[in-house]
C-alpha cells in the first residue's frame, strides 16, 4: 500500500557523552522515511532541500524523492543541540529555519493516491495544507507534533488534530495539551479533539497507545548504551506507520503491533549517531530486534489459589 510522508530535511551538528557529530544528516522526514522503508515501499517523500549524495542514499533504501524541493542557493535547515549525561535532557544551541521558514508542500501527481499519511512534525497549518490538498482522503491519517507549537499556534493546532485518526505525542506534550497530569485523563480529553487513537511516547519508559476506553502498553527495549536520541520518536513512527502499511489492517490489534514495530526502530536509532544506525540496517536485525520485544513482554499467568 501506498505511504506519503511529510516531513522536514534537516542538518544537526551533536554533541552527547559519547562524542559528537559537526554535520550530518537529520530531520522528521528523513528519520520517518528510512525507519518505513523497512516496511513498505516506495516511501513517497515530500520535503525541504537534500544534498545530491544524500538523495542517492534515500533512494537506494526504496525512499521515492519527486516530492523533494531542491533550492540550490538556499541553505537546509539546520539545528545543533548538547546532550546531558541522562539522555533525557538537551540543550538547543543553534535553530536555523532556512528554506523549511517558507515550506509549501508541493504534492506530485504520482503521491496523489496514497493510502497512508504520515505528518512529521511541522507548522500545523502545513500539515493541514497537506490534507486539504490531496484528491481523497487516505484510509489513514498519523500526524506528530510538539510542544513548541503548543506555545505559539494552538488554535491552529487543534484544528489540525480534529483532521487526524492517529495523534502521536510525548507526554510531557500529553499533558500540556490537555492540562492534565494523569495520561489517562489527558488521553481522553485529547481523543475527544478527533482523533479515535493516540500514541503517548514516554522514551526509555516506552509508549501507550489509546482507542476508546482500551489501552496497550509497549516497553522500550533495555540498552547497554545510547548514543544519541535525535530522531528517535521520528523513527518510531515511521516504524509505526510502514508496519501497518505493509500488512494494510488498521484495527486496533494490530496497532498494538504496529506500536511495537516503531519501539523497535527507535531502538535502533539511539544505538549511533543520527540516521548512521538507519542507513545500514539489514532486514533479518530488524526481525530479531521484533522477537526481543516479544520475549521481554511474553510470560504466562499461574493461576492464584
Amino acid at each position: 500500500m501506498s505511504l506519503l510522508v511529510i516531513g522536514s530535511v534537516a542538518f544537526d551538528a551533536l554533541e552527547t557523552p559519547f562524542g559528537k557529530r559537526e554535520k550530518i544528516i537529520g530531520g522528521a522526514g528523513t528519520f520517518i522515511s528510512l525507519s518505513a522503508a523497512n516496511f513498505v515501499q516506495p516511501v513517497n517523500l515530500v520535503s525541504g532541500d537534500f544534498l545530491k549524495s544524500d538523495i542517492a542514499m534515500m533512494q537506494g533504501k526504496g525512499i521515492n524523492t519527486d516530492g523533494l524541493q531542491i533550492k540550490e542557493n538556499e541553505k537546509s535547515f539546520f539545528w545543533s543541540g548538547r546532550y546531558f549525561n541522562d539522555m533525557n535532557s538537551r540543550e538547543t544551541l543553534v535553530t536555523e529555519l532556512n528554506v523549511l521558514g517558507d515550506f509549501d508542500p508541493i504534492i506530485p501527481e504520482s503521491y496523489q493516491d496514497c493510502q497512508y499519511l504520515m505528518l512529521g512534525n511541522l507548522a500545523p497549518q502545513v500539515q493541514r495544507q497537506v490534507i486539504e490538498r490531496l484528491h481523497n482522503r487516505p484510509k489513514l491519517v498519523v500526524m506528530d507534533t510538539m510542544n513548541f507549537w503548543m506555545d505559539i499556534a494552538l488554535e491552529e493546532l487543534i484544528q489540525t488534530i480534529g483532521m487526524v485518526d492517529v495523534l502521536s505525542i510525548n507526554d510531557e506534550e500529553a499533558r500540556q495539551l490537555s492540562k492534565e497530569y494523569s495520561l489517562v485523563k489527558a488521553a481522553k480529553k485529547i481523543m475527544a479533539m478527533g482523533p479515535k487513537y493516540l500514541i503517548i511516547k514516554k522514551g526509555e519508559h516506552g509508549a501507550l497507545l489509546f482507542h476508546g476506553e482500551e489501552v496497550f502498553f509497549a516497553p522500550a527495549l533495555p540498552l547497554e548504551e545510547v548514543f544519541d536520541p535525535t530522531g528517535a520518536g521520528d523513527t518510531f513512527a515511521g516504524g509505526f506507520i510502514g508496519y501497518l502499511a505493509s500488512t494494510d489492517d488498521i484495527s486496533f490489534e494490530n496497532m498494538k503491533r504496529a506500536v511495537i514495530h516503531g519501539s523497535a526502530m527507535a531502538s535502533f536509532c539511539v544505538e549511533q549517531f543520527g540516521t548512521e544506525r538507519l542507513v545500514d540496517l539489514q532486514p533479518d536485525e530488524v526481525v530479531q530486534r521484533v522477537l526481543e520485544f516479544v520475549k521481554l513482554v511474553n510470560f504466562q499467568p499461574q493461576r492464584l489459589s
